[in-house]
């Protein structure tokens, strides 16, 4: 097993060569403005998952991420060359769903803020249903009989 710590080093030295390769050396057209979010790699240093944002539309999502697929040799090169370990990890670009997730959550709460004022105003006006202060007080009458025993039809001997 690989130390965590060191997993988690390579990792973030991974995530800043691509985004810097990506800004000096790749010149594809395809590529637009690409963010390297996140990598993630195996505990055997193998594999290294790296998450990226798009900022655009679908379809400068997808030209992106075919300009990512066919840099990705010269990427994982420069990762080699700049890590110096002994195997280099092979590299997945996966788009980050973070933007959507966040997009998702911005939705809900905006739901909620709507639903909330429609409370707020339905409420505005609202009197109490019954007293203001429905709970009762000691030394005040339980019931109309005036003995504090209330009348149900277990107490009453009308049988």
């Amino acid at each position: 097993m690989t130390d965590t710590a060191r997993a988690r080093k390579l990792a973030d030295r991974i995530r800043v060569v691509v985004a810097e390769t990506l800004q000096r050396r790749i010149k594809d057209p395809r590529l637009g403005y690409v963010t390297i979010t996140d990598t993630r790699i195996t505990g055997d240093l193998r594999e290294a998952t790296v998450f990226y944002t798009v900022f655009g539309d679908d379809e400068e999502r997808a030209a992106s991420a075919a300009a990512l697929e066919s840099a990705k040799g010269v990427l994982r090169s420069e990762v080699g060359r700049q890590t110096g370990v002994r195997f280099t990890p092979t590299l997945t670009f996966v788009p980050d769903a973070l933007p959507d997730n966040a997009r998702t959550i911005d939705d809900l709460l905006a739901k909620a803020k709507a639903a909330d004022e429609q409370v707020r105003e339905a409420s505005s006006g609202a009197e109490y249903a019954g007293e203001a202060d429905p709970y009762r007080k000691p030394g005040e009458e339980a019931d109309e009989d005036g003995n504090g025993h209330e009348n149900d039809a277990k107490g009453s001997s009308d049988a």
